[in-house]
């Protein structure tokens, strides 16, 4: 007996066949869909947040670029990094001022990222040091002429329009340093409190209350409080004001200032690196950053910009280093010191760490915690590393500014520290008219005033008992400037006199407390 397939022709067998092929493939239409449809949707999604990223930078025109630039880096590559204080765009909300106001340079450093991408130096630049700005181009398409000792923020105002002028900004430091600027960063008051929000705040530290008179001198009363003494964590507008703050703290100079903010970014740094390069953590900030940013047209679309920012995750926080260009109060200006300044610039050229950095660039290859420190924990070496004849490690001091002149305390706390000693604070004395520099001590620190005595041999010794000068009494060890203080030490090596000398370095996983002068 023969089964219907079997009485089948061969076709309708053949037919048959092709049938349950259809009938297969029938089956496998529906996943395939889903299949294409996840590979466009996926595709789409990339897209959408690439146009939705590369929407959100702004570029400033290449026009203004000059053409008399130093030749390209053969190592490394230097990144310059502006704050800008412009109100534009919803920023006279967190900084206040007039909307239509002038755009100004807050803050600028010229960051080097070292050719091994493992090692970074930050040289921060203070606004009001004297220059020679270049030649810029102006709205009109104009060029001006060459401005000798015009302080340095003044090259973001050329043109006097409310976005500012970047490229100005980036002449000026190519002609300072003598190095090519591969891209310029300008970071406003928005921007900036958006990404301390994106990163879950910043960790600070703050050596006293501070109320809104000190954010703000012109206020008749001091304000309500703004930070309690110590460390905190500071995002938003909070964190924008304390990166802003200059004459509450020390003696309300730039200089104080400049030493707080590469403590924020210090800690700015570790916190995105703690969080890790992961998509959801990076993706926020990546939104939040191209948002806050305006750049060179080289870095002008996401993935020019993140590419950049992957190329900067191995750069180990010990050995990205924050430094101040070598410096001199003239009057009160603020002059570079040669030929400190010029060997500095010409380090970062050769891709070499500058002075104490040596140490970590090319001894500590492996990245082991301790490799780059000088001496170790127990502070060894100190003596090798400030190149002066009195080492004060292990002694605290306070320093105060006894005259009327601006700044000695800063560059007092910057040769002490340099020679080993810790400060743990600086501002006014009680009065402005002290003549010669004394060090007070109180109970049980002779020892310690007679070291600091070899320091500044030419000062007075003054014991100050339970009954004594307040300033003694509370700080145990006070350093009081007078006017027959120049800025120099004569047990320090030479470099005291710039305030801060390069191989003052901070690294960029310091305590948030420490190597801070307050101005």
């Amino acid at each position: 007996m023969t089964t219907p397939d079997q009485q089948a022709t061969p076709e309708r067998r053949v037919g048959h066949r092709r049938s349950g092929r259809r009938r297969r493939r029938g089956r496998l239409r529906p996943a395939l869909a889903i299949s294409l449809s996840l590979i466009v949707l996926v595709t789409a999604g990339a897209g959408w947040l690439y146009l939705r990223l590369t929407g959100n930078i702004d570029t400033f025109s290449a026009d203004g670029i000059s053409d008399d630039r130093p030749d390209a880096a053969s190592k490394g590559e230097n990144v310059l990094v502006i704050g800008s204080d412009a109100r534009t765009g919803g920023n006279s909300d967190l900084g206040g001022g007039d909307k239509g106001d002038i755009g100004r340079s807050d803050t600028a450093f010229l960051l080097h990222v070292y050719a091994d991408h493992r090692h970074a130096v930050a040289v921060s630049i203070p606004r009001d040091t004297l220059v020679t700005i270049p030649p810029c181009r102006l709205p009109d398409g104009t060029w001006t002429e060459e401005q000798s000792d015009t302080m340095f923020n003044a090259a973001y105002s050329v043109g006097q329009t409310p976005e500012g002028n970047p490229a100005c900004t980036q002449n000026t430091v190519e002609k300072l340093s003598g190095l090519r600027v591969d891209h310029t960063v300008v970071v406003d008051f928005k921007g900036f409190a958006s990404l301390t929000d994106v990163v879950g705040g910043v960790e600070v530290c703050l050596p006293q209350d501070l109320y809104q008179r000190d954010l703000n001198p012109n206020r008749a009363a001091r304000g309500k409080k703004l930070f309690d003494k110590g460390k905190q964590n500071v995002s938003g507008q909070r964190a924008l004001d304390y990166v802003r703050i200059r004459h509450g703290i020390g003696d309300g100079s730039d200089i104080g200032r400049i030493k707080r903010q590469q403590a924020f970014m210090s800690g700015l740094l570790k916190k995105i690196k703690d969080d890790g390069f992961t998509p959801t953590k990076l993706l926020p900030l990546a939104e939040a950053a191209t948002d806050a940013l305006t750049v060179d047209p080289g870095l002008g679309s996401a993935d020019k910009l993140l590419k950049f920012a992957m190329s900067l995750k191995d750069v180990d926080l010990h050995n990205t280093r924050f430094v101040t260009i070598p410096w001199r109060y003239e009057g009160s200006r603020v002059a570079v010191v040669e030929p400190d300044a010029g060997d500095l610039w010409a380090s970062l050229k050769d891709d070499r760490a500058p002075a104490d950095a040596d140490a970590d660039k090319d001894g500590d290859e492996d990245g082991d915690e301790d490799g780059g420190k000088s001496g170790g924990e127990d502070g060894a070496g100190d003596e090798d590393k400030s190149g002066s004849e009195v080492s004060g490690q292990g002694v605290d001091v306070a320093v105060r500014n006894g005259t009327g002149t601006t700044g000695l305390a800063a560059r007092a706390a910057g040769t002490l520290e340099e020679s080993g000693f810790t400060v743990t604070g600086t501002g006014n004395a009680d009065r402005t008219d002290h003549a010669t520099t004394v060090i007070q001590y109180g109970p049980g620190r002779k020892d310690d005033a007679e070291k600091l005595a070899g320091l500044f041999p030419d000062a007075g010794l003054e014991s100050v008992g339970q009954d004594g000068n307040e300033e003694g009494r509370e700080e145990g060890l006070v350093l009081v400037l007078g006017d027959d203080y120049t800025g120099e030490a004569s047990g320090a090596r030479g470099g005291g006199a710039s305030g801060a000398p390069a191989e003052d370095a901070r690294t960029a996983d310091a305590d948030p407390c420490s190597d801070l002068s307050y101005g």
